[in-house]
């Protein structure tokens, strides 16, 4: 909603208006177990990255030990050797393309309709993405460097359009 101002001309945002201090102009999206702490690293940014460092590489190993117990399963039940060596082959397969996927996406936004096509992919592969995770968080919250370049963008464009112009433009000179 945007309603005019009383003291000048230009139009103003509904948000720059409210009187609960909310700042006006682009809002920083929150990300998975950070919310908006990436923005100046407060609210426990650091424990947070050590918390999700610790609690990544914890899944990463617990579900290790499940598709250990997996293996042994069809180990016992003498399904064969291919069959075993198939799924330990499958298994790595799709763990390495998810930590890829998953890597370029802290980077990069994936399309929505590849997202989607490799979804079981992921699911199956869930080990590398959990690793991806764990290495990430080393040196930022896992996705921070796309969000802040999003953000820093929004916050340009939008004092870009908010800025008072100056003079008058019909005397302005040409070149």
């Amino acid at each position: 909603m945007r309603t005019w101002g009383r003291s000048h001309n230009r139009l103003v945002s509904a948000v720059e208006n409210d009187p609960s201090g909310t700042p006006a102009g682009p809002q920083p999206e929150p990300i998975r177990f950070f919310g908006t702490t990436w923005v100046d690293h407060s609210g426990g940014y650091t424990a947070r990255r050590v918390g999700v460092a610790v609690g990544s590489l914890a899944t990463a190993a617990a579900a290790c030990l499940v598709l250990r117990i997996a293996y042994d399963g069809l180990r016992i039940a003498d399904v064969g050797s291919f069959v075993s060596l198939l799924m330990v082959v499958m298994f790595a397969i799709c763990s390495s393309l998810a930590f890829r996927h998953t890597w370029s996406a802290f980077t990069t936004r994936p399309d929505p309709d590849r997202q989607a096509s490799l979804r079981g992919l992921l699911a199956i592969g869930f080990v590398g993405s959990l690793l991806a995770y764990f290495l990430r968080t080393f040196t930022e919250a896992p996705g921070e460097k796309l969000h802040r370049a999003e953000y820093d963008k929004a916050r340009e464009d939008y004092e870009k359009r908010t800025t008072r112009r100056t003079g008058n433009p019909s005397k302005k000179r040409r070149r």
